[in-house]
């Protein structure tokens, strides 16, 4: 096991998509921990830089990368052995907040609800790193949870550049406020070394992130990369100390949650061996779907189920 850390820069980042194409920023073995930072923004979101900390890198990227939709990407993370048909293990050993500030913004015609707003409505956060909070213009402490809203890798090459906005097979914009230090996610692989990159940081979120955008901040994240010859499907899982995560992303809800009772459905065959009518009986009783994000195109819901009721 070795340990890296990938640094965004011109070199390091992509703005806004995913692309089978894309040079590796770095190769690492099955096994292996990388710690990798991120920033995010735009010029228009900047707060005053003689009072609060605006990493290096983002304005560089800002001014060279051209983008190709809202979020700056680190990676792709080479993962030798990876291959098409295997299953890409992320272990998220640690995410932190690496800067003094976040912003949240109301867009027209975008988010939850699209029409209410004729104009942009932007707020920077101050984020006090010691005490894990980001402070409200009215005064509200907020805890801070932090996580990536975008963990992916890269599509099919047929796909071309598909944009990082909506979340698809390959993941990419999940925002499951659940991916946070100490989960694992799992995801299909489509390409030989599977081209993990992450961004989109976020300080804290609620279920639905429904006016499209979180306490956005630059974070860092220790990341273990692990080939999973042993498992194959077609759509991203995952997992915390105490929980199943599945996941559905679709224009629609409705849909969004078939997908994601019918992975849980396929979890509790493979980990407790229940035929499908138990397993929908147990998901029924115990399992829970949350709303995910209604703002990106393809809305989300994950459905979790307690650990206890599928090991015992």
């Amino acid at each position: 096991m070795a340990k890296h850390q990938l640094l965004p820069s011109v070199e390091t980042c992509h703005f806004g998509f995913f692309d089978a194409t894309l040079k590796p920023a770095l190769s690492v073995k099955s096994g292996d921990i990388v710690t990798i930072d991120t920033v995010t923004g735009s010029k228009a979101v900047l707060p005053d830089p003689a009072t609060f900390f605006i990493p290096p890198a983002l304005g560089p990227i800002l001014d060279n990368l051209p983008a190709f939709g809202p979020h700056i990407l680190t990676g792709p993370v080479y993962v030798e052995g990876a291959k098409p048909g295997n299953v890409l293990e992320v272990r998220i050993h640690d995410v932190k907040v690496i800067q003094d500030w976040g912003f949240n913004l109301i867009v027209p015609q975008l988010g939850t609800l699209p029409h209410d707003y004729d104009e942009m409505v932007h707020v920077n956060i101050p984020i006090d790193i010691a005490r894990n909070v980001g402070v409200m213009p009215w005064g509200l402490e907020l805890p801070l949870k932090p996580f990536f809203g975008v963990m992916g890798i890269a599509p099919p090459k047929g796909w071309g550049k598909v944009s990082s906005v909506a979340p698809t097979a390959m993941a990419g914009n999940l925002d499951n406020k659940e991916l946070v230090a100490g989960a694992t996610l799992y995801l299909p692989v489509f390409n030989d070394g599977a081209l993990f990159s992450c961004g989109d940081g976020h300080g804290c979120q609620g279920d639905g992130e429904v006016n499209v955008t979180a306490i956005e901040t630059a974070l860092q994240g220790t990341f273990e990369f692990i080939v999973r010859e042993d498992l194959s499907f077609t759509w991203p899982r995952a997992e915390t100390p105490t929980h199943y995560i599945t996941m559905g992303m679709d224009p629609d809800l409705d849909q969004c949650a078939i997908k994601a009772l019918r992975e849980m459905i396929a979890v509790l065959g493979e980990k407790a061996g229940l035929s499908h009518a138990d397993a929908y009986m147990l998901c029924s009783l115990a399992g829970d779907l949350h709303v995910t994000q209604t703002v990106n195109g393809s809305k989300g819901v994950h459905m979790m189920m307690n650990k206890t009721f599928v090991n015992a």
